[in-house]
């Protein structure tokens, strides 16, 4: 059993200030380049596959990080790696506006470093200091992440527009690592008896071997790979089908603050029932509709982001709920975190640069748009079996 440590007071509040701005930092630091890819692949004279390579580095890094972050939590401790996730961001950030193609890579899979820091440590952090609120504090982290992904994209189009050029709109969005940063301060100096960072637990292979973590893996890494797809390239899908780059980062923005949405309601379902298959199935459903409606009817595409949008959402934050829910400990949370997202994002590096070469291929969106269609119904069979009340065995 997890003990139970939920600081209190002046302590509690800073904590939870800290997660929820280290959060605001996971998705708009990466994604908030997305409404610009047209701009940059048109500066640098990228191909569509290396275009796609520039939205796959990040999720590489995520899966080439992630199981490294236990390991590194463990050795300078939770609170300072976390740390280390914000400089990692804002260092990254730096290189990637400066004027060179090689620094753009480069500090896009530095930006992906510590992304990948703070999306394994985020679940194991809740569990241990938050074990009785995991479902409130997890949508309450995704929603904050979604709303400032949103203004990020729906800012950084109009800020390249009006003298910032694309390089200096991506660097404004160093604002949120450094706030995140700052306030993170309190927690540098901060121990707990039941600090993940002090046990073996991190280590724990037989996670690799149990078929419910494998279900609650597999449901958050398809979840990843078709939102991936869907972020990278969706501004690019719509302005094929004749929407201005304006109109397409709004849209862009739009998405991520559909995703944001299920933060607020998702919580309150999940309080309310043990079993979470038919939830699970049902959001991942969305993104299927979502991601068939792009194509077949382009003009209403406004009412296809938000049903996908609001299904992706849903779908990380029960995925992201599960893996605190199907824990039996906060140490093996932290273990099934690290396995889910490394595969997870592995399987999402795949998509964006496929995705691209399958358009290239065809000449549309049509097999692309296909495959994530696909993709999210296999979602909600793995759902329906990851939504199950059951725990991992110690």
């Amino acid at each position: 059993m997890t003990t139970a440590l939920s600081p209190r007071g002046k302590q509690g509040a800073l904590l939870i200030a800290g997660i929820l701005m280290i959060a605001t930092t996971l998705r708009v630091t990466f994604t908030g380049a997305a409404p610009l890819l047209e701009t940059i692949r048109s500066d640098y004279g990228l191909s569509t596959a290396q275009t796609g390579l520039l939205t796959t580095l990040p999720l590489l890094a995520f899966a080439l990080v992630s199981p490294l972050a236990a390991g590194i939590a463990r050795r300078f401790g939770m609170e300072r790696s976390l740390f280390a996730a914000m400089l990692l961001i804002c260092a990254g950030i730096a290189l990637r506006s400066l004027p060179s193609a090689a620094l753009l890579f480069a500090g896009t899979a530095i930006i992906g470093c510590g992304i990948a820091l703070g999306n394994v440590l985020l679940p194991g952090l809740i569990k241990r200091d938050f074990s009785q609120h995991v479902a409130r504090l997890t949508g309450a982290y995704s929603l904050t992440m979604g709303a400032a992904a949103a203004l990020g994209s729906a800012l950084v189009v109009p800020l390249a527009l009006h003298g910032f050029g694309w390089r200096g709109a991506l660097l404004m969005l160093m604002l949120f690592p450094l706030l995140a940063f700052l306030i993170w301060l309190p927690q540098w100096r901060t121990t707990r008896s039941a600090n993940l960072s002090s046990s073996r637990a991190f280590h724990e292979r037989g996670i690799w071997r149990s078929p419910l973590a494998w279900q609650v893996t597999l449901f958050l890494g398809l979840n990843s790979l078709i939102y991936y797809v869907i972020i990278g390239w969706l501004p690019t899908i719509l302005i094929s089908h004749g929407y201005s780059e304006a109109q397409a980062g709004s849209l862009h923005g739009l998405l991520q603050l559909a995703t944001a949405a299920p933060g607020l309601a998702i919580p309150l379902i999940l309080h309310r029932f043990n079993d979470q298959r038919w939830i699970a199935a049902l959001v991942s459903l969305l993104c299927a509709l979502g991601a068939a409606g792009l194509w077949f009817v382009p003009g209403q595409a406004i009412i296809w982001t938000l049903l996908f949008g609001f299904g992706s959402g849903a779908t990380m934050i029960l995925g992201l709920t599960f893996i605190g829910l199907r824990a039996s400990s906060a140490h093996q949370a932290a273990a099934l975190s690290g396995m889910a997202q490394s595969v997870g994002y592995l399987l999402a590096a795949c998509g964006p640069p496929v995705m691209g070469k399958l358009h290239d291929a065809s000449g549309s969106w049509y097999l692309p748009l296909s495959g994530v269609t696909v993709l999210a119904i296999i979602m909600a069979i793995f759902g329906l079996y990851a939504g199950r009340d059951r725990e991992i065995a110690s």
